[in-house]
Formats: C-alpha cells, structure tokens, sequence
C-alpha cells in the first residue's frame, strides 16, 4: 500500500462484535486509533453487512497505520490458531 497526503480509513480486521472490540483494544494499546463499523447491524442481521454474515463487524485504522496494525492484528490472529 502505498501511503500518500490523504488520509482514509482501511479495514484491517471483521469478525464478531466481541472479536472486533478486542482487536480494537489491542490496536490502542499499540497507540494506533481504531473504530469499528457495523457493530450493532452486524450482530442483529450480519447478513445485511457481510455475504452469509461471516465477519460482519469491522475494525477501521487509518491508512498511515495500517503496516503496524497488520502486525498486531496477526499477532492476535496467530495467537487464536494457537489457542485452537
């Protein structure tokens, strides 16, 4: 991704309401500011936000943060496939 003088918002994360307000805990922990969208329609009708309603809440960063958030967001990845 190339990082240019305009700011947008980039999804680095969907999953559930509670995978997603985790991720976005772990992304202000590393001072990267984070917000989640579609977290009330995603959990009520997740089909509405995301085909067959898999990762319907996301996690937004902006775009000058989205190579550290890659990183935190793998390593959260990472440690789920640990953990199962």
């Amino acid at each position: 991704m190339s990082i240019n003088n305009k700011l947008e918002p980039v999804e680095v994360f969907a999953g559930t309401a509670w995978q997603a307000e985790m991720v976005k805990s772990l992304l202000e922990n590393a001072e990267i500011e984070a917000f989640i969208m579609d977290e009330i329609v995603g959990t009520l009708s997740p089909w509405y936000t995301s085909g067959g309603g898999a990762g319907a809440v996301k996690v937004f960063v902006s775009s000058l943060d989205y190579e550290k958030a890659k990183l935190v967001v793998a390593d959260y990845e990472q440690n789920l496939q640990n953990k199962g």
